[in-house]
């Protein structure tokens, strides 16, 4: 029950009593008319009744008896002002004002920070560069958020991402696909930086991503020479397919030339990726797991180590959804649509599918399983796919449990 009584003025006193939360009602009283007109209204997101009129009215001359008193305003349900959030509060459960969460989010660009902050409706620009970025940590250290959302940008997050973190705030980088796609959801088409930090502190909100820990120092800067060993072999690929119809002498010495340097530094990064492995005892410990197993080499171990930092960490499904080789249902009503594998990583699940087509071919557990697929009628590129889940399942195992490889245990 709720009580309480305001003194507007000498002629006008308003009594406030109710029970809850919950599908109340509200009555005002007018004076504007003799006789004296009442009108009802239906709330619906409050169960409180208001009561309207001059202290001299008749409905006030009651018994004393019979008259309702009005509770202290201290023995009042904390959600009955709450306003139009009052009906979300009596589903999550009571909420004073004093424990209502903050959430931010945050759109990078190349050169600004676009902010804004909820339910502060705060919105703010900064430079990106380190007084910016020092202006925004003590800025959300102050507001002690419940969680940051950032969108993956190429990189450029990553900065702000690990000095928030060092804060020991909570971020979440999350891939933009899903919040353009929320964004379409709730009826946001247009796009700009201020539109897109508000999509995303909605999306923090209404969705509550996970966060997970953000990869060290060392294991970002072998993730970068991973991926430049990577553009080396593309660049590689793609003049050795020009000089196959060079017709021209000239430009087929500059390809071969070109060819020759990429291989150098190729050769060079692969040294270089392989002494931090060793020069390492976790990631040392990891490689020799992982190169135990027949079929993967060098090149799939390192590109798991620095791009599956979560290997040996997860669940066998969870993995596999994080890499993408876990099949998706395509169900409805009464169709059972095929499944197809979608989204994860790429770069790892490239690594992966080169390790399985060696392993099909020398491993003896994969090459006995992917012969029973093919048995059944199963085609060529769903084995490949059910081997690379297979060999993703065993080495995270193995790293999980520690143990080398054990055909028999495969």
């Amino acid at each position: 029950m709720l009580g309480l009584k305001i003194y507007i003025n000498e002629m006008w006193s308003v009594e406030l009593v109710g029970k809850g939360a919950r599908g109340g009602k509200r009555e005002a009283f007018s004076t504007a008319s003799d006789p004296v007109r009442r009108r009802r209204i239906v709330h619906k997101s409050t169960d409180l009744w208001f009561r309207c009129g001059s202290s001299s009215l008749p409905w006030d001359a009651k018994p004393v008896e019979k008259q309702r008193a009005p509770y202290r305003l201290l023995k009042a349900n904390p959600n009955g002002c709450l306003g139009d959030r009052a009906r979300i509060f009596a589903r999550m459960g009571t909420m004073s004002a004093n424990e209502v969460e903050t959430f931010v989010g945050i759109d990078v660009s190349k050169n600004t920070l676009d902010i804004r902050i909820e339910p502060a409706s705060e919105s703010l620009q900064v430079a990106y560069d380190d007084p910016g970025v020092k202006e925004v940590c003590h800025r959300l250290v102050k507001a002690a958020p419940a969680l940051i959302v950032v969108e993956a940008t190429g990189g450029l997050e990553t900065r702000l991402a690990s000095t928030l973190l060092a804060k020991g705030l909570p971020v979440a980088v999350v891939n933009p696909r899903q919040t353009r796609d929320f964004a379409k959801a709730t009826g946001e088409l247009a796009k700009t930086d201020r539109i897109d930090a508000a999509v995303l502190c909605r999306f923090a909100q209404a969705i509550r991503p996970a966060v997970r820990p953000f990869k060290d120092a060392e294991t970002r800067e072998l993730d970068e020479l991973v991926s430049r060993r990577h553009q080396l072999v593309e660049n590689r690929v793609q003049e050795t397919l020009r000089l196959g119809t060079a017709a021209s002498k000239m430009l087929q010495k500059s390809l071969k030339s070109h060819i020759i340097w990429l291989d150098k530094q190729i050769a060079t990064l692969d040294d270089g990726l392989n002494t931090r492995l060793r020069n390492s005892d976790a990631w040392k410990a990891k490689d020799d797991l992982l190169r135990g197993i027949p079929g993967v080499g060098p090149v799939t171990s390192v590109t798991m180590t620095a791009k599956c930092p979560e290997l040996g960490q997860l669940n066998r499904q969870r993995i596999a959804k994080l890499v993408g080789v876990a099949p998706l249902a395509n169900d409805s009503g009464k169709h059972r649509g095929k499944r197809f594998v979608w989204g994860g990583r790429a770069d790892v699940r490239a690594a992966l599918y080169m390790a399985t087509v060696s392993a099909i071919r020398c491993n003896p557990t994969i090459k006995a399983f992917a012969d029973r697929l093919k048995g059944t009628g199963k085609p060529a590129k769903v084995v490949i796919v059910a081997c690379m889940r297979k060999l993703l399942t065993i080495m995270n195992a193995m790293v999980k449990n520690n143990t080398p490889w054990q055909p028999e245990n495969a």
